[in-house]
């Protein structure tokens, strides 16, 4: 298993309070195995077994209890009195109610309580109305590249070499796990997208085509990092899959909010730079791990640099920023990355060796009316780091910092 150290200090930083830890993430990206990681340092530092309850709702022993009464009576049974209870609920969301059960735990005993879930609706407006201001939630992701790089590390593989492997096959633990090649790799992640459409994106929705998903899923993959909008996906629908020409672009605005509640796909709206303000059209798309686009679209060439840009995006993500797609007058910055201490702004470009293709990314950055930091991955190899004031950053070395 992988430590996962910014997650386990996060759970760390909550330990032995009655705030509840809720993670959340795509499936298999991690959660039970943090979970698990989590319970054995709590043993390994004293805390009793009969201190902790880990119970795994996906497991058929636990198939029945899909009640929240039926829930908090198999914890109450087990309660330890006159000790702190540590309590582990993994994909709880197959427990109807589970919230008023983990609430009332939370008031009536001394608990320390930890879930897990796969799909946003895990913080609907009935959990937050129960347990307002006594909740955290920390979103998992899969794998980040110094992650991947440091469990290979002693191979003697090159860190380009682990790279390409990273960029081909995603980020999902358990390919950690598999024999590395396309075969074995390509059949886990199809298993892992049939699960994801199947119990995640459909959960708590009526739709019932599964066709309809696979499309529109198709189509974000094929156009990760282009700016697009339902309207657009519709027309898509529409004429190029021949399906239903009357389907409204409200219903595919739903289909992406499903996917998006089951942390498959991240949207990032367009931020306004000189006017500083958020915009309310035409998104783009990131998935939560290139593997699972991969699968979809292929290896090949024409998607390099939005693969790219696909994982720079999660990184500054798992940095704690909130990231937009840049809108400068008529040109684009890649993202508008912004957190409590700074903006920053950056460009991701495959090479910028050549004129034009130098001249259009740093163009971007003219005009911006401000003094915000401003930086261009690139895949290229260079001693310049600097062009006008411009940050030029190698993305592996940027990955690994």
């Amino acid at each position: 298993m992988i430590y996962r150290t910014e997650y386990m200090q996060r759970l760390k930083s909550f330990k032995d309070n009655k705030i509840i830890k809720v993670i959340t993430g795509l499936r298999r990206s991690g959660k039970s195995t943090l979970l698990q990681m989590f319970k054995d340092e709590l043993l390994e530092n004293g805390v009793l077994n009969e201190q902790i309850q880990y119970i795994n709702f996906e497991l058929m022993k636990y198939d029945n209890i899909r009640d929240y009464k039926q829930f908090y009576d198999l914890v109450i049974e087990n309660i330890l009195p006159n000790k702190k209870n540590y309590l582990f609920f993994d994909e709880i969301q197959q427990v109807n109610g589970w919230e008023k059960t983990v609430n009332s735990l939370s008031l009536e005993y001394d608990v320390d309580i930890y879930v897990t879930g796969s799909n946003a609706y895990l913080l609907s407006s009935e959990l937050s109305t129960l347990i307002s201001g006594r909740y955290v939630e920390i979103k998992i992701l899969p794998l980040s590249f110094k992650e991947y790089y440091e469990y290979y590390s002693s191979t003697g593989i090159s860190k380009e070499e682990l790279f390409n492997n990273y960029l081909k096959y995603g980020g999902l633990p358990q390919l950690l796990s598999l024999p590395q090649d396309e075969q074995t790799i390509g059949s886990f992640l199809s298993s892992i997208y049939d699960t994801v459409i199947l119990k995640d994106a459909l959960y708590r929705n009526k739709l019932k085509d599964i066709d309809l998903l696979k499309r529109i899923f198709a189509f974000i993959c094929n156009n990760v990092g282009s700016i697009t909008s339902a309207n657009k996906i519709a027309k898509y629908v529409a004429n190029e899959a021949k399906l239903d020409a009357s389907l409204r672009p409200a219903s595919i605005a739903n289909i992406l909010e499903m996917f998006e509640n089951a942390f498959i796909i991240y949207r990032a709206n367009r931020y306004d730079v000189r006017g500083k303000e958020v915009l309310k059209s035409l998104e783009k798309y990131y998935l939560a791990d290139t593997g699972l686009k991969n699968t979809i679209v292929g290896y090949n060439l024409e998607n390099y640099g939005h693969t790219l840009e696909n994982v720079i995006y999660l990184e500054l993500l798992r940095r704690g920023y909130q990231v937009y797609v840049g809108k400068n007058d008529t040109k684009e910055i890649d993202f508008v990355c912004i957190n409590k201490e700074e903006t920053h702004y950056f460009q991701v470009s495959e090479t910028i060796k050549d004129k034009v293709t130098q001249e259009r990314e740093i163009s971007a950055f003219y005009s911006t009316n401000d003094f915000y930091e401003k930086t261009i991955f690139t895949m290229d190899k260079t001693y310049i780091t600097n062009i006008n004031g411009i940050k030029i950053v190698n993305i592996i070395d940027f990955l690994l910092s």
